[in-house]
């Protein structure tokens, strides 16, 4: 069948668009998003998303595509069925690949700038049992302990989003890696804000750099937790 009027023939197909970071407009137009979060403000500046932002994310993931996987950009809006804030659209743009062995990579954009993180960031609950008794265990317990350590002198973020208050059951509220037994995920990130550098081709290795720092994380992660064995969630 011949191609339609107008459109290239597949050999002559236009290359990937080269990624050069994400333009000043991009964190300007969420800025703008959290004063205004309206379909009037993103009808109206929705050219700026799909070029200043949306693009530099199909660029990014075409090239990190090799080493890390596919990239998925998650949706701009919001699930407002059963929330109290009925704001329609989110005010960050993230996306994350998950690699062979279950780690998640996650890159966002918002008014505050750049973040990038890696690990597992919630633990489901299959998980989370593989994970406290790799954590418990004094072979393999201690290995993690020293990859978050290392993390932490390098300046990233391991904070667990939630944990525990007390011990997790079956477990003694003195044992000597409690800390990692109190948490309901493991990651490591770093937020950048918005350099000069974020609006360049310069973004992608800082991104990966971050990717790879938190190989020995992962790596326990991917060996003694695993994805889970339960349905996924709805995609976002």
């Amino acid at each position: 069948m011949p191609a339609a009027r107008g459109a290239l023939p597949p050999r002559y197909a236009l290359p990937p668009m080269p990624f050069t970071g994400w333009p000043a407009a991009a964190f300007e137009f969420y800025a703008g998003l959290e004063a205004d979060n309206s379909k009037a403000y993103w009808t109206a500046h929705r050219e700026i998303y799909d070029s200043c932002v949306k693009a530099p994310f199909e660029a990014f993931g075409e090239q990190v595509r090799a080493e890390f996987g596919p990239l998925r950009l998650f949706r701009p809006y919001r699930d407002t069925r059963f929330a109290k804030d009925k704001t329609p659209y989110k005010t960050a743009a993230a996306a994350a690949t998950e690699g062979e062995g279950g780690t998640h990579y996650y890159v966002q954009v918002s008014a505050e700038g750049l973040f990038v993180g890696a690990g597992y960031y919630h633990l489901a609950p299959d998980q989370l049992e593989r994970y406290r008794v790799a954590a418990a265990d004094g072979r393999s317990g201690p290995k993690l302990e020293a990859a978050l350590a290392a993390l932490g002198q390098k300046k990233y973020d391991t904070t667990p989003a939630d944990a525990l208050k007390t011990a997790p059951r079956g477990y003694p509220t003195d044992h000597p890696r409690i800390a990692l037994l109190r948490r309901k995920g493991v990651h490591a990130g770093r937020a950048f804000g918005t350099p000069r550098w974020v609006s360049t081709k310069g973004a992608l290795d800082r991104i990966v750099t971050v990717w790879r720092d938190t190989k020995p994380m992962n790596d326990w992660l991917d060996r003694f937790v695993g994805p889970s064995e339960e349905a996924p969630p709805e995609p976002d």
